[in-house]
């Protein structure tokens, strides 16, 4: 017998009311995807912000358009829709992970542009993901900040190593929990960068991420390929990577970026955002 999960939707709201009062909670036992869903509503002019669960997703998607699906209890899936005005959107993926490790576990580190990793003796596993997304609606444009996490083992059929779940940091947290651990902070990280962009989450950034000082080998999809050493990331959230011939700036969130001691990498389409 499958026990339902108890969702505290009154305390998540409670505790982002200060920081967003018209904002609402919404649990759902399956969408297709959570993200898919806050931008139907804000195609029809539906920009009220909202915090949208769902157990289950059937057609999630995470970056570069890659499959990921959950089932309820295994997965943390949910979308945070907001209308922003940033002074800058450069950084907003980076800024949302830093909230999320923070809030989950002091180990969690953060791969460029958008990925929680555990990184240990096993080697470096994807824990979840984010996905950004924005539609304009006359004058203001809507964000979706989606956000994917495993929270029991998945299956890793198919990956080179098995994905991370949050029961190896914490046996007792289930996705509830988490929910109530991340959403408070990532409220307010979301209404910063709104005001001030990526530069105040830089440091915190750097202090986590997961390729500093790694030999890394970026790939635009079309055959280019570039090789360096990461050096962190700059104010605008761009990944820095030394090359010889330089230093250069990766803005771009359509490459893929993996360290290239780790032959074997999974790009982790069956293991990060589920939005």
């Amino acid at each position: 017998m499958v026990v339902p999960l108890r969702w505290p939707a009154e305390a998540v709201w409670e505790a982002v009311y200060p920081a967003l009062p018209d904002a609402s909670v919404e649990i759902l036992p399956e969408l297709d995807s959570t993200n898919t869903e806050l931008m139907r509503r804000a195609r029809a002019g539906r920009l009220e912000p909202v915090l949208l669960v769902a157990e289950r997703q059937t057609a999630g998607r995470g970056r570069l358009g890659r499959e990921w699906l959950s089932t309820a209890g295994d997965s943390l899936t949910f979308s945070l829709g907001i209308a922003l005005s940033p002074p800058s959107w450069s950084g907003l993926s980076l800024a949302v992970g830093v909230s999320v490790a923070e809030s989950l576990h002091k180990d969690l580190k953060l791969k460029w542009p958008n990925d929680l990793w555990l990184v240990g003796a096993g080697g470096d596993r994807k824990l979840g993901g984010i996905l950004i997304e924005t539609a304009c609606v006359g004058e203001q444009r809507y964000a979706v900040i989606g956000v994917g996490i495993n929270v029991a083992a998945r299956d890793g059929a198919g990956l080179a190593t098995p994905p991370a779940c949050l029961h190896e940091l914490d046996a007792g947290l289930d996705a509830p929990q988490a929910l109530l651990r991340i959403a408070p902070a990532l409220v307010q990280t979301v209404l910063a960068f709104g005001q001030f962009g990526f530069a105040p989450f830089q440091a915190r950034f750097n202090a986590r991420d997961a390729l500093r000082d790694r030999a890394v080998r970026v790939s635009d999809g079309h055959g280019g390929v570039l090789e360096g050493t990461a050096h962190g990331v700059g104010e605008d959230g761009a990944l820095l990577v030394h090359t010889a011939l330089g230093m250069k700036q990766i803005t771009s969130s359509e490459v893929s970026v993996r360290p290239q001691a780790d032959a074997h990498w999974a790009s982790g389409a069956a293991s990060g955002k589920a939005a």
